[in-house]
């Protein structure tokens, strides 16, 4: 048997997040000889696992997941076991560790390098957007890994940010590992995998489980996979404090940009400030500082811009471009092109490297 059968047939069971994950593989390291034990004698179940995942222990077999392991093989999906090499050794840490983590893109980034997350409101203000943004830029330059969500909003910012350094990051998600949430963000997407980044869930693909507090669950890994979590912008309730929860938990520092006393973006993070559990975030080179390094260039640079990388869209709105900035109104009338569609380009041909944003939703070409 392929033991990473075993694997998904335990992770299967007892669900993500499960809080008992670590006290189990201290009694069972090797999934397979758990089923093995099992089979012999069913009484040998431990008494902490839950009457649910206990039943599908002993109705399900690992043989049971090998049409799950070809789709992986085939789609270029990573299934990361904690006995693999290549997965994140600051996951091992955690008490509730993913007993299988999907990834794709390039796996060596998740060992080896300097971790910063960066997370915040989904609905940020253009002052969130900029320092996330800026931030990023800075710490990845500098070659830290930048850690978060995908999500819409601060996430995104993030990301993108390490992708304009030519860096590597990582994107936890909540949905399956074939799954892109938002959808807009697909390109983003395809970019970090390009660029040596990974994107990771516990989901695997075609996943129709439980969809209930699968974004809370994957705030964990983000703040485990960290070492300082930074806060660019949140409101007093929100999932981005479920992830300083955790961070705190796992003795992970905070930092968070201080923002205006009457903004409600920032009640969050300025509540953070006022109450110690944060230091405060002004400039990338406080999260080095928090991480021991020295301000440094990346190794990576991006490659140059080819319109042929792009869609039909993008390369008709690239033609228009030029050194002078030029709205969206302005690229709909010199394209014939819709606004939805005109707007979607630019930020394709931004995540390119072919165009570059200025202050009003203006462009210019690169």
């Amino acid at each position: 048997m392929d033991k990473k059968l075993a694997w998904l047939w335990l992770a299967d069971a007892v669900g993500s997040a499960c809080q008992y994950a670590r006290e189990l593989l201290a009694l069972w390291p090797d999934p397979e000889q758990f089923w093995l034990a099992l089979q012999e004698d069913p009484a040998r179940m431990p008494a902490f696992v839950s009457k649910h995942a206990a039943a599908r222990l002993e109705s399900a077999t690992p043989y049971d997941f090998e049409e799950r392991m070809d789709h992986c093989l085939l789609t270029g999906v990573e299934a990361l076991t904690p006995d693999d090499p290549d997965y994140p050794a600051r996951l091992r840490e955690i008490p509730d560790l993913p007993l299988v983590l999907y990834v794709t893109g390039d796996k060596t980034c998740l060992n080896g390098h300097r971790y910063a997350a960066m997370v915040g409101t989904r609905r940020p203000s253009a002052y969130g957007r900029q320092a996330a943004y800026e931030l990023s830029l800075g710490a990845a330059k500098a070659g830290v890994v930048i850690v978060s969500g995908l999500a819409d909003g601060l996430d995104s910012e993030g990301h993108r940010a390490a992708v304009e350094a030519g860096m590597p990051t990582i994107a936890f998600l909540g949905t399956a590992i074939d799954v892109t949430f938002p959808s807009s963000n697909t390109t983003l997407r395809q970019r970090i995998e390009a660029l040596g980044g990974a994107v990771c869930s516990e989901y695997p693909p075609h996943y129709r489980g439980k969809t209930t507090g699968t974004f809370l669950a994957r705030n964990r890994l983000i703040a485990a996979q960290a070492q300082v979590v930074c806060v660019a912008e949140a409101r007093l309730r929100s999932g981005t404090l479920n992830t300083v929860h955790h961070a705190e938990d796992y003795g992970r520092p905070v930092l968070a940009v201080p923002g205006s006393i009457y903004s409600a973006m920032s009640q969050g993070t300025n509540e953070l400030l006022r109450t110690h559990r944060a230091e405060v975030l002004c400039r990338a080179q406080d999260i080095l500082e928090r991480l021991g390094a020295e301000a440094q260039p990346a190794a990576a640079e991006l490659p140059a811009f080819s319109p042929a990388s792009v869609s039909a869209d993008a390369r008709a709105v690239y033609e228009k471009l030029g050194p002078t900035p030029q709205g969206i109104d302005a690229l709909c009338a010199a394209t014939g092109l819709p606004a939805n569609r005109v707007l979607a380009a630019c930020t394709e041909l931004e995540l390119f490297g072919g165009a570059q944003a200025q202050p009003g939703r203006r462009y210019i070409a690169l």
